[in-house]
């Protein structure tokens, strides 16, 4: 497949806590892109997905956008950006309305989910995303897309993510001053899942964790539609700080040693050896040993993946997981994690890579690109739910996604 002149540009800017990742594609079709421009810089003013100093986040951005558009030979005007954060919050709501005419009409629809959002949400919260997971008619019939059946009444199981305002709108503000308009806002790890999870992990029942620098995103799909969200604030950034506080040595070079020497797993690990390290202040180096780096990553990978397993089974999510878990993200990359995630999780687990097209996929084919890439594939699989080709995603979807995200500009 090659491009065509003067089909759709879509850029995804990943504003991470360690990185800022810019792609820039040139749409192919319904389901293929060709990425023209990858730009990647060090984050700068952020906090576990937080905005925290504007002017070093919107430098960060400009620096990354800029080494995209050169590679693309195109200026971004507008992108789709990912958010995550401890302000984020989820949970399903549901709605029913009567069928006044027999048939269920589109109208009978945006009125079943506008029944569904109807609910308070916290004080600074707004809605993000609401996501249809089934509907169902006369309290009988589960079905994806109910539009042209017929039936009495209509009810709607939809998982409603919020997220809070300010901290979306200190987003937006930097991708401004940057220079880019935002299309849109997507949760990260709804994009993470459409860049590493097949269609039939998505039918059978999986869930994503993406282990990012300052949260690990946490998503289930069933049936081929989300089931449950949530964002633990234990990621890799934290996993950093541990080796440097533990081991005395400087952010800098802690973060080093955890990707060249790092384990999670006692089990692997073969061999006790002496590591130098820049000792806290920087001007000496000391010698550890990787027996207490492995002591240090241990624990820490321990502590997530049970907090993990408790929300698995406080949730009731374990039935849902039939394809077990995928971890991505560049802490999914730490020698061990997936070991020590199946021995506390009793299911299969496996590293989520992006599906990225074979021209980059030297360069892109790893976890640490899956937002990036997913915020790619997400507004693909979206803008397929308008021409009716993705099942519960029908034309329907894409009006309550134009709808959620509507809010966020209305205070400008």
């Amino acid at each position: 497949m090659k491009a065509v002149r003067g089909s759709p540009i879509i850029t995804a800017i990943d504003i991470g806590t360690t990185k800022i990742c810019v792609l820039i594609a040139q749409q192919l079709d319904d389901h293929h892109v060709e990425i023209i421009g990858v730009g990647k810089t060090p984050s700068l003013g952020l906090a576990r997905g937080v905005v925290v100093d504007i002017a070093p986040a919107v430098h960060s951005i400009k620096t990354a956008l800029q080494e995209a558009e050169i590679m693309a030979g195109i200026a971004v005007e507008s992108a789709y950006i990912g958010i995550s954060g401890g302000h984020i919050s989820s949970f399903n709501s549901h709605g029913m309305v009567p069928i006044k005419h027999g048939e269920i009409r589109q109208l009978d629809i945006q009125s079943v989910l506008s029944a569904a959002k109807a609910v308070p949400l916290q004080e600074g919260q707004q809605l993000l995303h609401a996501l249809p997971q089934f509907f169902t008619i006369d309290n009988q019939h589960i079905v994806r897309d109910p539009l042209g059946m017929y039936g009495v009444r209509l009810e709607a199981n939809v998982h409603l993510i919020s997220g809070a305002v300010a901290s979306v709108q200190n987003l937006i503000r930097c991708c401004t001053m940057a220079g880019v308009k935002v299309q849109d806002i997507i949760l990260e790890q709804l994009a993470s899942a459409d860049a590493v999870l097949s269609d039939d992990e998505r039918e059978l029942g999986v869930g994503v964790l993406d282990i990012g620098g300052g949260t690990s995103d946490f998503a289930v799909y069933q049936q081929g539609n989300i089931r449950y969200t949530k964002v633990f604030l234990i990621a890799g950034n934290v996993f950093t700080h541990d080796v440097a506080v533990c081991l005395r040595t400087t952010v800098k070079d802690a973060e080093r040693i955890k990707k060249e020497y790092g384990i999670a797993d006692a089990s692997l690990f073969n061999h006790n050896t002496p590591i130098t390290v820049d000792m806290v202040h920087g001007q000496d180096q000391h010698t550890v040993m990787t027996s207490d780096l492995l002591a240090v990553l241990e624990s820490r990978a321990q502590e997530l993946l049970l907090l993990l397993k408790k929300e698995i089974d406080t949730q009731q999510l374990r039935s849902y997981l039939h394809a077990g878990i995928v971890l991505t993200g560049g802490g999914s990359l730490l020698h061990g994690i997936k070991e020590q995630a199946e021995a506390i999780l009793q299911m299969p687990v496996r590293i989520g890579r992006p599906r990225v097209p074979a021209g980059f996929k030297e360069s892109l084919d790893n976890p640490i690109y899956a937002t990036g890439y997913g915020l790619l594939m997400h507004t693909l699989r979206r803008n397929r739910g308008a021409a009716g080709q993705q099942g519960l995603g029908g034309p329907f979807i894409t009006q309550v996604f134009s709808r959620m995200k509507s809010w966020v500009f209305d205070f400008f």
